[in-house]
């Protein structure tokens, strides 16, 4: 028992209570975001560079947003972005039972978009400003396991509504938003929340552009980052109607392999980070650049249950290494009064959820979709010429300790 207390402790509750959230939350998402491409393809007849637009949609507007939303909570406080960001999220959601036309979907879509790159980098800033240094890693591989039990739920029973009610499960996500934002209200009013140290040294968004912008590293973990989404973000947009048009339960079989993935992560999440703490993070990030892409290259190859299983399980590994060395590089690199600025910066590499999408479907519509992999594999590895580049730099500013301006 006491054990039992001495790990909670390590974390303020804050951090549990958005723990617990992401999971209902993504969860919920997980059962609706994923099977929007096929919700598109079968109710609305639109061709694939079409759904892909509709569906980058809300990467492109979290490109746009994070960054703003990221400095505008250090500017007026974490409290009233978070809150704002999941009221908006419960409407969104709502809207999706009612929309009947692509212009709908598409502006739906980008603002969950916009108010999940508010919230995101927002409660990751949040995270790191009431938790003591030497435990962020492993908040945020808690927070990124938290997102992958919602997942590992959410695909199976996506699934089922997919063939039955695809609204409700809009509803339900909804519901769950509004839920979250409502539980988050009451525990924000109810704690005390160590004030942020970066009120005491604002700086105009120009500015914070213009500091991040010099940050050379920041840079190149931004640019491999757009690479390794362009790929990664194949398993939402493209996979699923590659497999429909290839496999026989093409559908079922992709709500399996989200599920692996979800429970992969859930499961390796600790032991792969903590083996990973013994390298640059960006060298974790070079690994996993080299694993997702051999994943994408075997579902060009896919012809049923096992080669799909095995090349979602090559993907998983390197999505492991990539996505929480990236937030605790972003941590080391930002000043105490730019942290959130520069997590809205790293919404930047959603870029690549918004072009993967587009490429993806604009190549599935010209060519086979075995070559679509073949050519998204490429981009991909392209991360690791920006990750060797980012770990030279990165390595060099540590050891100099160069104070960043």
């Amino acid at each position: 028992m006491n054990k039992i207390k001495t790990y909670l402790g390590q974390f303020h509750t804050i951090v549990w209570v958005l723990l617990i959230g992401t999971v209902l939350a993504r969860g919920s998402a997980f059962m609706t975001l994923p099977f929007l491409s096929i919700y598109l393809s079968r109710n609305m007849d639109l061709p694939p560079v079409v759904i892909g637009l509709t569906v980058g949609m809300s990467p492109l507007m979290a490109t746009v947003g994070g960054f703003i939303g990221g400095h505008l909570s250090d500017r007026y406080g974490r409290k009233k972005v978070m809150l704002l960001s999941l009221f908006t999220l419960a409407i969104v959601y709502y809207g999706f039972t009612i929309a009947s036309s692509q212009g709908w979907f598409i502006l739906l879509n980008a603002l969950n978009g916009l108010c999940n790159s508010f919230f995101e980098p927002t409660s990751q800033a949040l995270m790191a400003d009431i938790t003591d240094k030497k435990n962020r890693m492993k908040a945020y591989s808690l927070r990124y396991t938290a997102i992958n039990i919602g997942a590992s739920v959410g695909p199976l029973i996506g699934a089922y509504l997919a063939a039955t009610s695809a609204k409700m499960s809009f509803a339900i996500t909804g519901t769950t938003y509004l839920l979250y934002a409502i539980v988050l209200f009451f525990f924000l009013q109810r704690l005390v929340i160590p004030q942020q140290k970066e009120s005491k040294k604002m700086v105009s968004i120009i500015n914070a552009f213009r500091i991040i912008r010099k940050d050379r590293a920041l840079m190149f973990l931004i640019l491999g980052s757009i690479l390794v989404n362009i790929g990664y973000v194949q398993l939402d947009s493209n996979l699923p109607q590659h497999l429909e048009a290839k496999l026989q339960n093409g559908v079922v079989i992709f709500s399996v392999l989200l599920s692996i993935n979800a429970v992969m992560v859930v499961v390796l999440q600790m032991p792969i980070s903590h083996i990973a703490e013994k390298f640059k993070p960006m060298q974790a990030m070079l690994a996993g650049s080299i694993f997702m892409a051999a994943g994408l290259f075997g579902f060009s190859f896919v012809s049923g249950w096992v080669t799909a299983a095995f090349s979602i399980i090559l993907l998983t590994l390197g999505e492991i290494l990539i996505f929480p060395s990236s937030s605790i590089l972003i941590d080391h690199l930002a000043p105490e009064n730019l942290r959130g600025a520069y997590f809205g910066a790293g919404q930047f590499r959603k870029i690549g959820n918004f072009l993967g999408p587009v490429l993806g479907g604009f190549l599935l519509s010209h060519v086979h979709g075995q070559v679509m992999f073949w050519i998204i594999t490429v981009i991909t590895l392209g991360s690791l010429f920006f990750f060797t580049a980012g770990n030279k730099v990165y390595i060099k500013t540590r050891v100099a300790g160069i104070e960043k301006i």
